[in-house]
C-alpha cells in the first residue's frame, strides 16, 4: 500500500498484550490521546489535572500517542516532549515513525475512504517534522521506548489505554463511524462487529478501553459476558472536536465523578466514572502559534486550519451511545 495508507506489521499486536504488560495503579487517570502539538492544550491539561486534584485523589496523566505533530519549530518539539515524557505516554504513530522511516509515509494508515490529497498532505507534514525531531536525538531514543499499550488499575477495574484499537496502533475500529455507523457521523465506513469488541474485552481483560487515533470522539458501551463495558475515544485533545467549538477533549477514569460542571458527558462502568472533560486552551494564542509555523499554503494549514477555527461537523450528542446504562447529561 501507499505511504499513509500502509500499516506496518510492527504496529500489529494481540489484545492479549493489555494481559502481558505490567498493571499500574491509579486513583484517577486522564487520557490525553492527540495533543498533536499544541502547547496550549498541553498547558491547559495541566491545569484540568491541578484542579482536580483539589477535589479528589491525584490525577495520573497517560499521553496515549500523536502528541506531536503541529511541533515542527525546535523549542515547541523540546518543551512539548519533555513536558510529555515526564508522565505516562503510550507510542503513538507519529511518534513511531519519527525514527526516520519514511516508507509508510505518516503511518496513520488511512482507510479508502479518506482522499489521496488528504493523505499526501499527512505525509509531508510527517517529513517535515522528522526534520525537526532528528535534532534532539535523546528525545528520539526516549520516544522509542514507549509502550504500545498501557494497562491501569482503577478502584478495582482493569483500563487499557491504547492509540489506535486493540490489534493494532493505527487501527481504526475504535473510530466514530465505525462504532456508530448510520449515526451522522462524518464518514460512513465499514461497522466495527460487537462481536469482535467483546472477544477485544474479553481477551485483553478489560473494563474499558481508552483510544484516541481517528481524531472524531465516540464513547459507547457494550454489554459482555453480563457486564458493562466502554470503549472510549476522545478524538483530539488538541484541536476542536465539535462543530463550533474551539476546545479539545480527553477521557477521565475514576471512581470519583469530574468536579462539578466539567464533564461533557459520560458513563458509569462498574466502580468507575468514564467521562470526557473539555480541554479549553487558549485559541488565539495557539492560532497565532499555529500559524508562524504552518502559514497559508501550507500543508498542515490546508489539512487543519479550517478545524482549529471552526472545529468540525458533528455535535456531542453524535458522540455518544451509552444504551440504557447510567450517563452524565451531555453539556452543550
Amino acid at each position: 500500500m501507499s505511504p499513509g495508507r500502509a500499516c506496518p506489521l510492527h504496529y500489529r499486536y494481540s489484545p492479549s498484550l493489555f494481559r502481558e504488560v505490567p498493571t499500574e495503579q491509579a486513583a484517577t487517570v486522564y487520557a490525553v490521546g492527540g495533543l498533536y502539538g499544541n502547547p496550549q492544550a498541553l498547558a491547559a491539561v495541566l491545569d484540568l489535572k491541578r484542579e482536580d486534584e483539589r477535589y479528589g485523589p491525584p490525577v495520573t496523566l497517560v499521553f496515549n500517542g500523536d502528541f506531536n505533530w503541529f511541533d515542527v519549530d525546535a523549542e515547541s518539539f523540546r518543551n512539548l516532549n519533555e513536558t510529555v515524557l515526564a508522565h505516562s505516554a503510550t507510542l503513538g504513530n507519529v511518534e513511531a515513525e519519527l525514527q526516520g522511516n519514511n516508507d509508510v509515509g505518516c503511518g496513520c494508515a488511512y482507510p479508502d475512504y479518506v482522499d489521496d490529497v488528504t493523505v499526501e498532505r499527512s505525509n509531508r507534514i510527517m517529513d517535515r517534522l522528522r526534520l525537526t525531531a532528528a535534532r534532539f536525538p535523546d528525545l528520539l531514543a526516549r520516544l522509542a521506548t514507549l509502550p504500545k499499550v498501557r494497562t491501569f488499575e482503577v478502584g478495582g477495574e482493569r483500563v487499557g489505554i491504547l492509540h489506535g484499537d486493540p490489534e493494532s496502533l493505527a487501527g481504526w475500529h475504535f473510530a466514530s463511524d465505525a462504532l456508530m455507523p448510520g449515526t451522522g457521523s462524518l464518514v460512513a465506513g465499514p461497522a466495527t462487529s460487537e462481536t469482535d469488541v467483546a472477544r477485544w474485552f474479553s481477551d485483553a481483560d478489560v473494563r474499558a478501553f481508552l483510544s484516541s487515533h481517528t481524531c472524531l470522539p465516540v464513547m459507547r458501551d457494550f454489554s459482555v459476558n453480563g457486564r458493562c463495558c466502554v470503549v472510549a475515544n476522545n478524538g483530539a485533545a488538541g484541536m476542536p472536536n465539535f462543530r463550533g467549538g474551539r476546545f479539545g477533549l480527553l477521557t477521565r477514569v475514576s471512581t470519583v465523578r469530574a468536579p462539578p460542571a466539567v464533564a461533557l458527558y459520560g458513563v458509569r462502568v462498574g466502580a468507575l466514572h468514564v467521562e470526557a472533560l473539555p480541554v479549553h486552551y487558549n485559541h488565539k494564542l495557539w492560532v497565532g502559534q499555529f500559524l508562524a509555523n504552518w502559514p497559508k499554503g501550507s500543508p498542515a494549514h490546508a489539512s487543519y486550519h479550517h478545524r482549529i477555527c471552526s472545529g468540525t461537523q458533528i455535535v456531542p450528542q453524535q458522540a455518544v451511545f451509552l444504551g440504557n446504562h447510567s450517563t452524565t447529561p451531555l453539556r452543550t
